[in-house]
């Protein structure tokens, strides 16, 4: 079983309209709600893939209600998210259909209070002990969760032997590799701000230093760079695809855990990642990928040592 863990789970809602225009009126041509929150995307990946997944966080109010009902109708991922007492928020994203491009806009997540985290810890721990074979920390942090949150979770996934692949920003990835995950994954934004290095192997390289095993880093079309004890490699797809990247670096951890659990070596973890990514810019919706452009995809990604 794959654990993947979103403390501040959503309810993803995507408008398509013909063309964005600021200060109008627009008609939505498609309106698609997914159970939402970056852990959430990289289950149903995962799932898809074939793996058994569970999903743990917290869901609470009518929103909550309504992620746990779709996240039911996603099939091969357990629903193991924890109530809280607030409501879960909403993301909205804005397909443009005219440019491809898309607005996103997050809505800040509900107060979690100490006791409801000490309750979530109790079932991380439980659920490392049930057969987790790696762990997915993912996304942002609710209020009320202590910053220091994703290291304490790093820390006891290590303690029960299940490896880490942590996905966040900030403060809260700044304490969480120091922890000594076996994996993080920025974008070059990301990286930039946790090393003070723009130049992305440099930049790689010393994020490992910081704490992290190993260092995938998203460089957005031009695909991941990797820096791992094994050696340093870019993974690139034969070609920009035009499409909704909105969920595409969830789909890249969903590859990087799934290929890791498998045992796979790093080019061929690098490649699976890649392609899922380019696959699910083709896609209707974070969570999901397209099986033709994932196949396709994967026999052309170019891995080079770096």
């Amino acid at each position: 079983m794959i654990l993947t863990v979103t403390l501040n789970t959503a309810l993803d809602v995507t408008y398509r309209v013909p063309r964005l225009h600021a200060h109008t009126s627009h008609r939505v041509t498609d309106v698609a709600e997914r159970p939402g929150g970056k852990g959430l995307n990289v289950a149903r990946v995962l799932a898809a893939l074939g793996h058994e997944v569970t999903a743990t966080g917290f869901a609470g109010g009518p929103t909550g209600s309504v992620v746990r009902g779709l996240l039911a109708a996603s099939p091969g991922v357990r629903d193991a998210l924890v109530p809280c007492a607030g409501t879960t928020r909403r993301t909205l994203a804005v397909a443009d259909e005219a440019s491809g491009d898309t607005t996103q806009f997050n809505e800040p997540g509900p107060l979690i209070t100490s006791a409801e985290w000490s309750v979530f810890l109790e079932r991380y721990e439980a659920l490392l002990a049930d057969g987790a074979r790696a762990v997915a920390l993912c996304g942002s942090l609710p209020p009320g969760v202590p910053v220091g949150a994703y290291a304490v979770l790093v820390r006891a996934a290590r303690a029960a032997g299940v490896p880490v692949l942590l996905d966040t920003s900030g403060e809260a990835l700044r304490r969480g590799v120091a922890a000594r995950p076996e994996m993080i994954k920025p974008n070059a934004a990301e990286l930039c701000e946790l090393t003070g290095t723009r130049d992305a192997l440099p930049a790689t390289r010393d994020a490992r230093r910081r704490g992290a095993h190993a260092v995938i880093t998203s460089l957005g079309p031009a695909g991941l760079l990797a820096a791992t004890p094994e050696g340093s490699w870019q993974a690139a797809p034969p070609r920009t695809l035009a499409g909704n990247p909105t969920g595409a670096g969830d789909s890249a951890v969903a590859g990087l855990l799934s290929a890791l659990v498998e045992g796979l070596d790093w080019p061929d973890r690098l490649i699976r990642a890649v392609a899922l990514s380019a696959a699910t810019v083709r896609a209707p919706a974070a969570g999901e990928f397209d099986p033709r452009t994932y196949e396709e995809v994967r026999g052309s990604v170019k891995v080079t040592p770096a």
